[in-house]
């Protein structure tokens, strides 16, 4: 298919119906613009594949380099209020003291 088109002065195109139906390419269609050799080149961006959710969340664990046991909403709770008591129990402009990390 051959369509003539015009650029906007805001640097925009439109891409003739016919064209965009053909490619189901609809509103909100996002595209990734290749400059090549010949000319110009569009190609919709492809969706991140869905994965369950323990997939997922085993990617993010491997990301961040949490190694250790899920922790439950309860147990950070409780570590969180323990720190904050500690930090309480210092004298006022006293440095931190280096803290273990359990594992």
């Amino acid at each position: 298919m051959t369509a003539t088109t015009t650029l906007s002065s805001k640097g925009q195109i439109i891409i003739p119906k016919a064209l965009r139906a053909a490619r189901r390419w609809g509103p909100g269609t996002q595209l990734e613009v290749h400059d090549t050799p010949d000319g110009v080149l569009l190609r919709p961006l492809q969706p991140a594949p869905k994965t369950a959710l323990g997939e997922g969340l085993a990617a993010i664990r491997r990301r961040v380099g949490h190694r250790g046991p899920a922790v439950s909403l309860a147990q950070m709770d409780a570590a969180v209020i323990e720190e904050a008591a500690r930090r309480a129990a210092a004298p006022a402009g006293a440095k931190p003291a280096a803290r273990k990390r359990e594992r």
